[in-house]
């Protein structure tokens, strides 16, 4: 089906918008070109923000992978699912965490909820016009009242252990695979296969900045159906309760708080 020239161009224009928006600070889209940080428009900064049957053991990474992304064996993950209840407004959003198709992603979120990271954040970009799009927010900086509006989107979350943002790799499971791809867009490892965890309405992913392996704290919340992100960014659950809170988060909107009620001691290499 071919898209009229109008049509192209809203789509082309939204993708745009993400990839600014923020997620870290390498220039992650937040500015971010699709929702990962940016989910609206990743970062400027470095932070934005993507074949055969799938095995029982596709929680596991393997030793080759870890060693070709450095750092990347002392991530948290999460072998299996969680619950995190995110209450925004004095409403809880129910999101379920699945550690089982991205592990690396699911747990570093889990793991940064654990920590209480996202617990009055700010939802920095809310995108719903032409149509809707996404809810996006966790940049630890819009704590800091002192911070101004256009920096925000520009932060991500740094490790007390090590003093510097935790990074964590562009991770998408094709469908059929044993394994996530690590660091690379589905389009540009060549893998026509779409992905297991696709942009549907309440989708939850990772913002980040044109560079894949950008992605830290910012993540972003999809308003409708997506898929032209697809393969790009990095989707880690879905909201299976609360999506109408999510439909009412206005731009400047705060997190109250962020719990795991289930599924903590799936979580693993907590650092």
């Amino acid at each position: 089906m071919r898209l009229k020239f109008s049509e192209f161009l809203v789509v082309f224009v939204i993708v745009s918008v993400l990839l600014v928006g923020g997620c870290s600070t390498q220039k992650v889209s937040s500015e971010t070109s699709s929702p990962s940080a940016t989910a609206t428009e990743a970062s400027t900064n470095k932070t934005t923000q993507s074949t055969t049957e799938i095995t029982t053991d596709a929680t596991s990474v393997s030793e080759a992978t870890q060693e070709a992304i450095p750092g990347m064996k002392d991530l948290p993950r999460l072998e299996g699912k969680a619950t995190v209840v995110m209450t925004v407004k004095g409403s809880p959003i129910t999101i379920e965490v699945d550690g089982t198709n991205a592990p690396i992603t699911a747990g570093n979120f889990v793991d940064l909820v654990q920590r209480g990271v996202y617990d009055g954040l700010v939802f920095h970009r809310v995108v719903r016009q032409p149509q809707p799009f996404v809810v996006q927010g966790g940049d630890p900086q819009s704590k800091d009242p002192k911070v101004s509006a256009n920096r925000l989107g520009t932060g991500g979350f740094i490790d007390p252990k090590t003093g510097t943002e935790r990074y964590i790799p562009l991770e998408i499971k094709p469908q059929g695979a044993e394994t996530p791809i690590y660091g690379k867009t589905l389009e540009t490892a060549r893998i026509n296969q779409p992905p297991v965890l696709t942009h549907k309405l309440g989708a939850v992913a990772m913002a980040r900045s044109q560079m894949p392996d950008s992605a830290s704290s910012q993540f972003y919340f999809a308003l409708a159906d997506l898929g032209f992100l697809d393969g790009n960014y990095a989707v880690f659950g879905y909201v299976t309760e609360g999506m109408d809170v999510v439909n009412k988060i206005q731009q400047g909107d705060r997190i109250d708080s962020a719990k795991v009620t289930q599924g903590a001691e799936n979580l693993k290499n907590k650092n």
